[in-house]
Formats: structure tokens, sequence, C-alpha cells
């Protein structure tokens, strides 16, 4: 487990190999343990052997495919961070390394000493973000300003707002982010234990990565979207209270 506080900015040196990949990260996080993880931009990854410079591991398919390392260029900075120790500070949020989906930046804009940053996701993820919530860019752990849902059904679209602090701004890679460029999401792993819950509860799925429309239950005829949801929404309450929890 890990907080979304980055320790240091490593350098991916070497990638090679397929469907596996082997990479080379430099870095200067001090001495390191065979096995342990480290999150390289939001992804977990296991040290597989230590270099005096750095350290290998190895990328699975599935990490290619669903994060941004795969299209990372060799030479590219990457945020990292080493797993938090037990009764460490928790000084941002839970982050699993387990990567949600992937953003693009839709616009920077700066905001005083701040920069304001809004990125654009699939609809899927629109139930796990929500304003004041947590949720970790490239492993960053931020506080989400604002969630705008755009469009239903499976073509969706969900942009959030975070505001990058000076300190952000000097400690990570985010300030140099710019329109279009891909990023790592991770939601807040409490709002995925809180939909798996209601979803069980109303025997409607819930996943991170689903291409569903953000009401998780599908696509809806327009006028009868109310009615939908206000069903819906009676029956969650009801079982909610029959299991002692309201």
């Amino acid at each position: 487990m890990f907080t979304g506080l980055v320790e240091t900015i490593g350098i991916l040196r070497q990638r090679a190999g397929s469907p596996v990949a082997r990479a080379f990260i430099e870095c200067s996080l001090g001495p390191l343990e065979l096995g342990e993880s480290i999150s390289v931009n939001g992804a977990c990854l296991t040290v597989d052997r230590i270099r005096p410079s750095g350290f290998e591991c190895d990328m699975s398919s599935e990490t290619l495919d669903r994060t941004t390392l795969g299209a990372l260029a060799v030479g590219a900075r990457v945020h990292l961070e080493r797993a938090m120790k037990l009764g460490g500070r928790m000084g941002g949020h839970m982050v699993l390394g387990h990567v949600d989906g992937i953003g693009r930046v839709s616009e920077r804009a700066p905001s005083g000493d701040a920069t304001r940053l809004v990125v654009e996701t699939d609809g899927g993820l629109a139930p796990y973000l929500a304003d004041k919530g947590s949720v970790a860019i490239d492993g960053v752990s931020l506080t989400i300003n604002r969630v705008t849902d755009q469009g239903q059904g499976r073509s969706s679209r969900v942009l959030f707002e975070v505001m990058l602090v000076p300190h952000t701004l000097g400690r990570t890679n985010l300030g140099d982010l710019r329109p279009g460029q891909a990023v790592n999401l991770e939601v807040d792993v409490l709002a995925r234990y809180v939909a798996r819950q209601l979803s069980i509860a109303s025997g409607v799925r819930a996943t991170p990565s689903s291409e569903e429309a953000p009401g998780w239950g599908g696509e809806v005829a327009e006028n009868d979207e109310h009615h939908h949801h206000e069903s819906r929404d009676e029956r969650l309450l009801a079982k909610l209270r029959s299991g002692g929890f309201l």
C-alpha cells in the first residue's frame, strides 16, 4: 500500500521485451530490498534486481496495456514511492498501485501560485469520483475539486478538476503536463468498496474499469431516467435500512 506522496523522481533508462517488458529505472531511493514493491507513476511494480544506480523490474502485458508505462519514452521521468511501513504516517490517502484507467489532460491554467488541472476519462469511473474525494494521478494523491459528467451510456465521459499547489508542482512531474497528455488514474479504494456493496444490494454490477454509464445500471430511455434513478435509490435505501446500516 502507498500514500500517494512521491518520494523521488526516477528516470526510465531501459524497457525491452514482449509480452513482458524488462525495465531499468535509475533512482536514488536509498537501500532497496529484493522483492519490495515500488509505485512507478502509480503502478505497483516489484524490484527484481538491484543495481548501484537503481533497480530492474518486470512490466506484465496487463501493466503495459492498462497504464501509460508501455508508451512512456525511454528517458522519461517517473514518480517513485516505496510501500508505506505498517504504523507509518498516512499523509495522502490509501493508494494500492492498481491503475483503474487512463485519463487525458483536458485543461490546465494558472491559479495564483498554483495550477488548476482538468482531466477527462471514461464515464465508467464516474461513480468513484466525487467532489472533495481523493484520486491518484500518476501515483500522486490529490483532492478532487469538481466533477462534471458528460453524456450517457457507453460513450459517456467524466471530467474532474484538481489543484496543484506549489509543493506538488515542485516535487512531482505534474506541472509539466500539457493538454492531451495521458496519465494513470486510480480511484479511491473506499469508493470501490462502497460502490461494490451498493451494487450487491441493488443487484447491478459496479466495476471501476467497466464501460457502463455512470448510473451503474447501463443505458435507460431518456424519458424514464428520472423514474429509474428514483426507484433504484428507494430500493437501495430500503435494503440499507433492513441491514441495519441506516
